[in-house]
């Protein structure tokens, strides 16, 4: 069943009905049967086939449920749920994928504890996992995983100084649980992350820098599941697996996208507006061709009360939420009860992920 929508009080902005909601009339005054016979016949179609697109299947989901697991937030009673709160380097060196030492740019903190982790969305890599201060960390394809070792020593650690596992803890966005540590030939303790011992660049001087990734075809920065960043652009809707919440949708930069319970698939009503729109931003529409792991069918664009278009997910806009700070997040979820991140089946999440 389609959630009805809302009376008039429910939300000071009523939107305007999609332009494309009422048929205009025939613009000639004395149309002939035969042609308005036609019109008619169209619009039929067109009204079934929307339909049957968006007003199909389950949506026994669009009440506000309660999530035990993930704090709500608190608002003004809008419903919006305010923000209350965000080149690659080339191979040489000596043949063994070290690269040159470059002893001279590394900066301070190499040996620093990594604290925090953070995700940075590489337009180049995707999400890449990196300290507090934004900075790059690597895998070694000649260590390994299982067990965990690392065979970076010597030269090779003065290049890629190992991270200190001293007070780090995951980003949001990683399990918990894919941090690790391994313990090194000289008796200290580098952090793992899947297993992998993680190390800096020291031609890395900037937060944001990926130089070290290629280098020597053995050395990758981190993806948030401890396997390498993969090259190549990001898909424009894509599916990842966020440790409370399970597998979500999100947006080419890699933030969580949401539906919104005030607005409905079909009839097609957009319940946010106006201020909503300073805290929850929508989508622009996908390119088919650039999806993963998301069925065409369940990607459509729609168009705003204001004349701009945004991506639709099973027919319901969706939003991004000005409070999700890096790749991962999910601050908005459940938000004033009304707002809740999108499963890969195009459904609103409602309950953290088990097993």
């Amino acid at each position: 069943m389609s959630p009805q929508p809302h009376p008039h009080t429910d939300h000071p902005h009523t939107p305007h009905p999609h332009p494309d909601a009422h048929p205009r009339p025939n613009a000639h005054p004395r149309p002939n049967t035969q042609r308005r016979h036609a019109v008619l016949a169209v619009t039929a179609a067109a009204v079934m086939a929307l339909t049957t697109a968006c007003g199909s299947g389950d949506r026994t989901d669009a009440a506000p449920v309660a999530n035990d697991k993930v704090q709500a937030g608190s608002g003004s009673g809008s419903g919006y749920g305010d923000d209350s709160g965000a080149d690659k380097g080339q191979a040489g060196g000596d043949g063994y994928g070290y690269g040159s030492t470059g002893d001279s740019n590394r900066p301070a903190a190499q040996g620093a504890p990594a604290r925090t982790l953070a995700l940075r969305q590489s337009p180049e890599l995707g999400p890449v996992v990196t300290d507090s201060k934004g900075m790059a960390l690597y895998r070694f394809d000649k260590d390994t995983a299982k067990p965990p070792n690392s065979a970076c020593s010597g030269t090779c650690a003065t290049t890629w100084p190992p991270v200190p596992a001293d007070d780090a803890t995951a980003a949001s966005g990683m399990a918990a649980s894919a941090l690790g540590s391994v313990t090194r030939a000289d008796g200290t303790k580098q952090l793992t992350i899947g297993g992998w011992p993680a190390y800096r660049y020291a031609k890395d001087t900037a937060p944001g820098d990926t130089k070290g990734h290629g280098v020597g075809g053995t050395w990758n920065a981190f993806a948030p599941d401890g396997k390498k960043a993969t090259a190549g652009p990001a898909a424009d809707v894509s599916v990842f697996d966020q440790p409370k919440l399970g597998k979500l949708l999100v947006d080419k930069e890699g933030r969580t996208v949401y539906r919104f319970n005030k607005d409905s698939a079909w009839p097609m009503k957009f319940g946010c507006n106006g201020a909503c729109l300073d805290t929850w931003k929508p989508v622009g529409p996908a390119d088919k061709s650039k999806l993963e792991g998301v069925p065409e069918k369940l990607i459509t664009t729609v168009t705003r009360p204001d004349g701009s278009k945004q991506l639709a997910v099973d027919c319901w806009p969706v939003y991004t939420f000005s409070g999700d700070q890096q790749p991962g997040d999910v601050n908005g979820q459940g938000k004033m009860g009304t707002w809740f991140a999108v499963s890969p089946e195009g459904k609103k999440i409602t309950s953290p992920a088990t097993g």
